[in-house]
């Protein structure tokens, strides 16, 4: 019909009869108008009148029209004593405030209410003689146009499909029909045209005889249900036949006609039923019986319709996986005594060349099919058979899996995660699996391996291992005896290289019994971490293992002949030089700090997993610092393939757990994971009774004229070209008025990058350190000040120098040398302050000297926090332990850790991306997060 103005003002010219009524819509500046007739009208209302840009006379005839519509489509309408037409029936209460309703809210200005209901009741009675005239088929307007409405002219359905053609006629035989038609209607007791209409709904009965069966065939019988009452129902048959006995009102028939063209047009089959004169029953043959199986029964559950299946007639079949030994895969070894055929048994359960098969399993009533059974049902062409005395419905899915039982062949880790978390993917869905019982003893073991008895301490460690840690080097034990590998994930300071040295002096005691004759295999174990941590690991093993050979892989010392004990690499060296450390048959590899592999993508992770050994352990603090792909990473180095492909892992678990939507699937996958990861807590029970406690203090701070000056303009100034900027460029934007905010925060030199600046007067926080130190010197005290910018320690360098306080700087330019002796110094009190960068210091470093750990600025994630924190708060700490954090009062800095201790949506996002989270806040977010707000009273 063209284009139609609805910005500008529309009106309504009532017509006689009222279906010849008009709306005149006019564009904006009044330039253009269109006449629409009632009929065309409607679609063209109902749609504007939920356009926000459309004049309000629009919105009113629109709400008026829909309106109206519920009139007809609930049969709210009867004949006019004034002429030919229909007009509202007389609206009840419910009714009346609806409309009332409607029309107070869509009045204007110029238009009171009063005007503008007089105008809604006369567009509801033009709407409503329109619409039986002209409803689109398949509407509640259509079905009431397929009532006996003389005055119609477009088609009316009869029982059985038929059609018939109906003209206007003279205005007073119309009435006259009509009012006998009505009095017939009341006579019988019937409902009256106004009631609501009679609705049903449909199912499908399947009946079979024995010969039918015997061919392959069944027959559908149609029944009719009153859709406010679903137990009221009858054949089909009866409804054509003998309605009156139906139970059923006179439309019933003309909706029942309506309801079964959907279902026609969901399962086309159906179309046998449409073309009955009466559609009782239809007989379907084995491809249409199959049809129905596969795709009918869905599509007609879809729209409502129920397939019914006689009790005679099974469909009991039920198919699931299970998870059993392949075949092929290699066997236990022979001979030894009993411990070492359980050795032998769990090695070929688990090694490298072990394959498992996840096979089709079908089952009818609960109780597995037979080999003939399952041979009978796969070479069957018809979808009924008869197993166990019984006829049963075969669904094509079934079948085809009785033909092609195997699913697929797997290597050992995907065997193992479907045992822990009793699913599998199939066909891109989680399916339930069973497990071979030899299998699941095996499981029962991984998942008991942290609690079981645990194994002696071996010969030639120099330490007494703590309950935990003995149980600790148990799992271990047992995890990697299995080829399987581990992600050892206490806190820092629970002694997890200890651990490690204990594990590698119990392999190395067991291996010349597990070592073939002939075999090039070693006892040597690689530890790569990073360059800070070499000195504590060769410390540390020459400590608590004296007879076992140590050395570093590192710098110009990069020998590997005849490699025994431990070798220690740092990640970039084993990132340059993994072919040569490749060629050596490594016992273990051990991957410290094993955040540094949480991107698969990276190099050093790459190089990484090219390097093979027996088994691999993972150590680290944190094994998800962002998000859980990150856990993924470090475990599918561990035990490749235990966790799937990236893509999958992240569908199957990452998106419903980091979603929340679904508490079943994190329950799986805490079963999953949990054998292959062991957390133990410094605050957990029984865990590190000694710790002194720990008191966590936040110092607010205020920001002195000057940082307040340029805080605010940088705000001004970002905010101004951040709201003008297209996406590309306000990320960028975004991160560089973050970071320079937080270095205003510390101090305006900081910011300013001034090359010899006065540091005094000019921030709080470098007089709330004096303070702090002060006290904290006084009482013969060790602090460890953390900061993440170099250029903010090398500020407070000059600022403590200046005030004699002796101190030293470690940050990632220094040497492992001189990381060692300043350790050594600082735990030694000759430089009872320790200044250390975020990241080169926060791991890996032993400074139980330290009774004060004072973040100068703010990280954003708690955890790497955490980790800083635990520098000091680790076994061999005697002193309660002090956590100081400064923080700016009324900047982002307060408002981030306001976040992250409410743990509230925002606080989440920064949790798992840090700052990059903030570029995607709107612009008013952004601006309330950096706004400087006034400082509360004192």
């Amino acid at each position: 019909m063209g284009f139609v103005p609805v910005t500008g003002p529309a009106s309504f010219r009532l017509g006689e009869p009222p279906r010849e009524s008009v709306v005149v819509f006019t564009d904006g500046d009044g330039r253009r108008t269109v006449e629409l007739p009632m009929r065309s009208a409607l679609p063209v209302l109902a749609k504007a009148r939920v356009d926000e840009a459309a004049h309000p006379s629009v919105g009113l005839i629109g709400g008026a029209v829909v309106f109206g519509m519920r009139l007809v489509a609930d049969g709210r309408f009867e004949p006019s004593p004034e002429g030919p037409w229909w007009q509202p029936a007389e609206l009840d209460a419910d009714e009346t405030d609806r409309l009332e309703r409607m029309v107070q809210a869509r009045a204007w200005d110029e238009f009171d209410v009063a005007a503008a209901e007089g105008l809604a009741r006369r567009v509801v009675a033009a709407v409503v003689d329109a619409m039986p005239r002209s409803a689109p088929s398949g509407s509640a307007a259509s079905l009431i146009a397929g009532s006996d409405a003389g005055g119609s002219t477009g088609p009316a359905l009869r029982p059985g499909g038929a059609r018939r053609t109906t003209r206007a006629g003279d205005p007073a035989a119309f009435q006259a029909r009509l009012a006998e038609r009505l009095a017939r209607i009341r006579a019988d007791g019937g409902p009256v045209p106004d009631d609501r209409p009679n609705l049903v709904t449909l199912s499908l009965r399947v009946e079979a005889a024995e010969e039918e069966l015997v061919a392959g065939s069944v027959r559908l019988v149609l029944q009719v249900h009153d859709e406010r009452s679903p137990l009221h129902l009858c054949d089909a048959a009866l409804l054509w036949t003998d309605p009156e006995t139906s139970g059923f009102g006179p439309r019933a028939l003309t909706h029942t006609t309506v309801a079964l063209r959907a279902a026609a047009d969901a399962w086309p089959v159906l179309d046998r039923l449409q073309a009955l004169r009466v559609p009782d029953e239809i007989t379907l043959d084995t491809d249409e019986l199959v049809s129905l199986l596969e795709t009918g029964v869905g599509a007609l559950r879809d729209i409502g319709v129920d397939v019914l299946w006689p009790r005679s007639l099974g469909r009991d079949l039920v198919a699931s996986t299970v998870l059993e030994r392949a075949p092929q895969g290699r066997r236990p070894g022979d001979g030894g005594d009993g411990s070492q055929r359980e050795e032998a048994l769990q090695d070929s359960m688990f090694g490298p060349e072990a394959l498992f098969a996840f096979n089709w399993r079908i089952s009818l009533a609960g109780e597995p099919l037979s080999d003939e059974e399952m041979d009978q049902l796969a070479g069957s062409a018809a979808p009924v058979i008869r197993l166990r005395d019984q006829w049963v419905v075969v669904d094509p899915s079934i079948a085809r899996k009785a033909k092609k039982r195997l699913v697929r062949t797997v290597p050992a880790p995907v065997a193992v995660a479907a045992a822990l978390s009793g699913v599998v993917q199939v066909e891109d869905r989680q399916v339930p699996v069973k497990v071979a019982a030899s299998i699941e003893r095996i499981s029962e073991q991984l998942r008991s391996a942290s609690t079981r008895t645990p194994v002696d301490v071996p010969a030639g460690l120099e330490a007494t291992l703590r309950d935990y840690q003995r149980h600790g080097l148990t799992w271990l034990a047992e995890l990697t005896s299995l080829g399987l590998g581990a992600c050892l994930a206490d806190d820092m300071g629970l002694g997890k290289t200890l651990q490690v040295i204990a594990l590698h002096l119990h392999r190395a005691a067991r291996a010349p019994l597990a070592k073939p004759a002939g075999s090039e295999a070693t006892d040597a174990t690689l530890v790569v971490c990073p360059t800070s941590l070499l000195a504590n690991w060769e410390a540390e093993i020459r400590r608590f293992a004296p007879g076992v050979p140590v050395r570093r892989f590192h710098g110009g010392a990069r020998d590997l002949e005849g490699a025994s004990g431990f070798v220690l690499t740092t990640y970039g060296t084993m990132r340059n030089a993994a072919a040569d450390l490749a060629k050596v048959p490594w016992d273990l590899v051990v991957a410290d700090e094993a955040q540094h592999i949480k991107n698969p993508a990276t190099s050093t992770a790459r190089a990484l997993r090219t390097i093979p050994s027996k088994a691999r352990v993972a150590l680290t603090g944190t094994p998800i610092e962002n998000e859980l792909v990150e856990l993924w990473a470090i475990l599918d180095w561990a035990t490749p393939g235990l966790l799937g492909s990236r893509n999958a892992f992240r569908k199957a678990w990452a998106q419903p757990i980091e979603s929340g939507v679904d508490p079943e699937v994190t329950a799986r996958f805490a079963d999953l994971v949990g054998p292959f990861v062991l957390r133990r807590r410094k605050s957990d029970p029984g865990i590190a009774p000694e710790l002194p406690p720990k008191t966590e203090t936040d110092h607010l701070v205020g920001l002195t004229r000057e940082q307040t000056v340029l805080y605010e303009a940088l705000v001004r100034d970002s905010m101004e070209r951040i709201e003008r900027a297209d996406a590309d460029s306000r990320r960028g934007l975004i991160l560089a008025m973050l970071t320079g905010l937080k270095q205003i925060c510390n101090h305006p030199a900081h910011y300013l990058r001034q090359a010899n600046p006065r540091l005094t007067g000019r921030s709080e926080k470098f007089d709330l350190l004096d303070e702090l130190l002060g006290t904290i010197l006084a009482e013969d005290g060790a602090a460890l000040l953390f900061t993440q910018y170099v250029a903010m320690g090398d500020l407070l360098v000059r600022h403590l120098t200046k005030a004699g306080v002796p101190h030293q700087f470690l940050h990632g330019g220094t040497s492992v040398a001189e990381r060692s002796a300043m350790v050594d110094r600082f735990q030694a009190g000759e430089a009872p302050v320790f200044l250390l960068s975020l990241k080169a210091g926060g791991t890996g470093l032993n400074l139980t000297r330290a009774d004060h750990v004072l973040h100068v600025d703010r990280w954003w994630n708690p955890a790497v926090e955490e980790q800083a924190t635990d520098r000091a708060y680790r076994i061999g700490q005697t002193r309660p332990v002090q956590v100081h954090r400064i923080v700016a009062e009324g900047t982002i800095e307060e408002r981030i850790a306001a976040l992250l201790a409410g743990k509230r949506a925002l606080a989440d996002a920064v949790l798992g991306r840090g700052e990059a989270a903030l570029t995607e806040l709107s612009d008013s977010e952004l601006r309330d997060l950096v706004e400087l707000r006034p400082r509360g009273p004192a």
